[in-house]
């Protein structure tokens, strides 16, 4: 089943469309100075909410990325699709700057010998953790609105499959499993924030008596 629908994602449902968008979309590098926009406007604009929501969410991620991710990769060692089958692929054209890619025709190849050693292994997805992380934390702090985050996460979890990247099983088992590290990064902060704020931050404790308000 697994590999059925990987194939059905990867090398049938396609487009020249959904090309360009899931290569675009998955591609970190394009949106770096996007966030970076966006993480200075929290810390400015939502005051302790946003601070508290950028705090949480560099621990959450630093755990997940350094610790989770990396030590279950090593640990499990499942091969990717592209290092195991032939796959299609879609590369963006380089560019400076970087979003300038989406403007240019991506280039569609077929996995070869070459893509075996280029990636790690294929669980825990590194793009899916950090989505769901950053979707679950964003639906805690901003509620509704923030749970329109998972919109995305969901087009990069799918864009990962359409590119080779990893299984359906990974993407699945992947988003489970982050947002139950976010949930207990969350608790954890909101422990801390409960037991040691009263002592070294009483001002701020008795205007904010929870992180999650």
């Amino acid at each position: 089943m697994d590999q059925a629908i990987f194939h059905l994602i990867n090398e049938r449902w396609t487009s020249p469309a959904l090309d360009l968008f899931m290569a675009a979309v998955s591609d970190v590098e394009i949106w770096k100075p996007f966030i970076a926009i966006l993480v200075v406007c929290a810390l400015i604009f939502l005051g302790f909410k946003g601070r508290a929501f950028i705090i949480c969410l560099v621990l959450a991620l630093a755990v997940a990325d350094f610790f989770l991710v990396s030590t279950l990769k090593t640990a499990i060692d499942r091969r990717r699709p592209k290092q195991v089958q032939k796959v299609r692929m879609v590369q963006l054209e380089r560019t400076r700057p970087q979003f300038l890619t989406l403007f240019k025709q991506p280039t569609i190849r077929y996995s070869d010998e070459t893509d075996r050693t280029k990636s790690g292994p294929s669980f825990p997805s590194g793009h899916v953790t950090d989505n769901v992380v950053i979707g679950t934390l964003c639906a805690l702090f901003f509620r509704r609105w923030g749970w329109l985050y998972f919109i995305l996460a969901t087009a990069i979890g799918y864009s990962r499959i359409y590119l080779g990247a990893h299984w359906p099983s990974d993407v699945l088992a992947t988003a489970f499993m982050a947002a139950g590290e976010a949930l207990l990064i969350v608790a954890f902060a909101e422990f801390i924030w409960k037991r040691w704020a009263p002592r070294f931050a009483p001002g701020w404790f008795a205007r904010h008596p929870r992180l999650i308000e």
